[in-house]
């Protein structure tokens, strides 16, 4: 018998291309539904969705993730770290907020975020729609806060732009598992050069016979230009995390 949730799992692609077709209020209404029951870390609930359907500020997404692709999609959204809505809360019990501000706490709502997020994509590929996890809303974090007005406490994490595929990608191959998966202890043995340089070449090829987008380039050199790029991108990261209030301690 067969698992169509595992099915569909293991058959993830990000998708760019998008037909020009909106998705329905129910269908936003049910993403945000599905959001929701995910896990959370001690049921806090540390994160917020914000649907962009304002052309102008969708435009605006698109200068800051280099993406112009996410315009043409079904719908937008932005995942966001909050604990803004618990601060008041805290407030409004006469309750010291100091934990709020904590680096456990704000890590807490990243993993809420996260979350919520995976959710979103498998429930919208339940659904015939396919999308991209976009992390590039990092690349100008003070402009997001900005388009969003998003208050203290609060950061944009992730965008997902989902839409109605107008393509079907190849399956991108995986790392092998034992390279990540192990038992009991960390352990990426001495076969791991080997697993690795298998990879790279199942990579290249992968690569190379991809029916758009072709190019030669292997997993090793994936994590190469990486790790050379830019290294001022991004920055500020931090220093805007504490400017919003979260992991000052």
């Amino acid at each position: 018998m067969t698992n169509p949730i595992l099915e569909q799992l293991t058959q993830h692609r990000s998708i760019r291309e998008f037909e020009d077709r909106p998705l329905s209020p129910h269908q936003v209404t049910e993403l945000v539904n599905a959001a929701q029951h995910a896990s959370t870390s001690t049921f806090s609930q540390q994160y917020s969705i914000v649907s962009v359907t304002d052309p102008a500020k969708l435009h605006a997404i698109a200068d800051v993730t280099g993406h112009r692709w996410m315009v043409n999609g079904g719908h937008y959204f932005v995942m966001v770290a909050d604990q803004y809505r618990n601060l008041k809360i805290a407030k409004a019990h006469g309750i010291d907020p100091y934990m709020l501000h904590s680096t456990d706490k704000f890590l807490a709502s990243v993993f809420d975020t996260a979350i919520a997020t995976e959710n979103i994509m498998v429930a919208a590929e339940s659904m015939g729609l396919g999308g991209t996890i976009m992390g590039s809303v990092l690349n100008n974090p003070r402009k997001m806060i900005e388009l969003l007005n998003l208050p203290e406490m609060t950061f944009p994490l992730l965008g997902i732009a989902l839409g109605y595929p107008k393509d079907k990608p190849e399956l991108k191959p995986r790392l092998p598992k034992a390279s990540m998966h192990f038992e009991n202890q960390y352990d990426l043995d001495a076969n791991f050069d080997q697993e690795l340089t298998d990879y790279d070449q199942l990579i290249r090829e992968y690569y190379q016979s991809r029916s758009t987008n072709g190019r030669s380039e292997t997993f090793s050199h994936h994590i190469v230009s990486e790790l050379s790029g830019n290294r001022n991108l991004r920055s500020d990261l931090f220093a805007m995390i504490q400017a919003q209030g979260l992991m000052t301690h």
